[in-house]
């Protein structure tokens, strides 16, 4: 200890207080310590802010990936047949069943009264897209953002094609078929089969090009109907609709026959031609039914062994496929 005035031995610099005196060093000490803690906090801030910036431009990219991945799922092919179904579905409904008054089913149907009712700028191009594609973004949660997609695009297409032929190209389609003329009964054949198989192909290529399928999928269950019944009598009640607004049952009628012919042209398009059933039966005298099975339908047959759960005794299945042409 010093008293004051005294010089420290030790000290570059004579500092005066009242019990100690304190060497440079000290001071120099403090100011590196501090210097060097600022270089750290700048280097952990500098780094801290790269950091950031580099989880935010991946977060970005990673954003960008996401939107990417939802439209992975389209394919190009798809919208291709798509474009098909809707030009096929345009040509059945406004060459053979708009000219002579008829009307198809669902949606459709419902679109070409309200056409008919309405003056003529409500085309019919334009109330499809006004009433389908309001139904397929309600039903956009329940079926899928690819469904959705796919459903729109045939509607736009059928739409457009629809406006086409009606008002662009040079066709008269405002008194009868160009095709068929007035005969109801070939326009109600030709326009639901080929309706049908302009529906039918937009269902095997993942969409629908009528709202009404939508309709039934999302209430159906909830009214206790299965889809086929609800779409069923929402037909009905669409002709009987019709018939009372024009004050006739002749041409609500036809499209009985329409919608008879388009179902079975879905069905045709979407399952194939080809149609097969199969047949399990178990029994304890396999020999002789495989032998019968055989001598009678000429195909092959397997034989599996199986058990039962309450009576725990063994028996033989047999498996055996029948084409179409083979059922009674």
């Amino acid at each position: 200890m010093y008293d004051n005035g005294q010089n420290c031995g030790n000290c570059y610099l004579t500092v005066h207080m009242k019990e100690r005196c304190y060497p440079l060093k000290v001071y120099r000490n403090v100011l590196k310590f501090s210097w060097l803690f600022t270089l750290r906090l700048y280097i952990i801030g500098t780094v801290v802010w790269q950091a950031t910036i580099k989880s935010q431009y991946d977060g970005g990219r990673d954003v960008q990936k996401k939107r990417l991945h939802r439209f992975q799922d389209l394919n190009l092919v798809y919208f291709l047949a798509l474009t098909i179904a809707g030009i096929i579905n345009a040509f059945g409904v406004t060459m053979f069943l708009a000219p002579v008054k008829l009307f198809d089913s669902g949606i459709s149907g419902t679109a070409m009264l309200v056409s008919q009712q309405t003056p003529e700028w409500c085309s019919l191009s334009l109330i499809l897209v006004l009433l389908n594609i309001p139904i397929f973004l309600f039903g956009l949660k329940k079926q899928g953002r690819v469904f959705t997609i796919y459903s729109i695009y045939a509607v736009l297409v059928y739409s457009v094609t629809a406006w086409l032929i009606t008002d662009v190209f040079p066709v008269d389609v405002t008194i009868a078929s160009p095709l068929a003329e007035t005969d109801l009964f070939l326009c109600v054949i030709f326009g639901g089969v080929i309706s049908g198989c302009g529906s039918g192909l937009t269902v095997r290529f993942g969409g629908a090009i009528d709202g009404i399928d939508v309709v039934g999928v999302i209430f159906a269950k909830k009214i206790g109907l299965s889809l086929g019944s609800f779409v069923m009598i929402y037909n009905v009640l669409l002709y009987i609709i019709c018939g009372i607004v024009l004050g006739s049952w002749i041409l609500p009628l036809y499209p009985i026959v329409t919608y008879a012919a388009a179902s079975k042209t879905v069905d045709f398009c979407v399952e194939g031609f080809e149609r097969a059933k199969a047949a399990f039966i178990i029994t304890t005298k396999p020999e002789e039914v495989c032998r019968v099975l055989s001598d009678t339908f000429e195909n092959g047959i397997t034989t599996i062994r199986a058990r039962g759960y309450y009576s725990d005794s063994e028996r033989i299945m047999i498996y055996f496929v029948v084409n179409r042409f083979q059922i009674g």
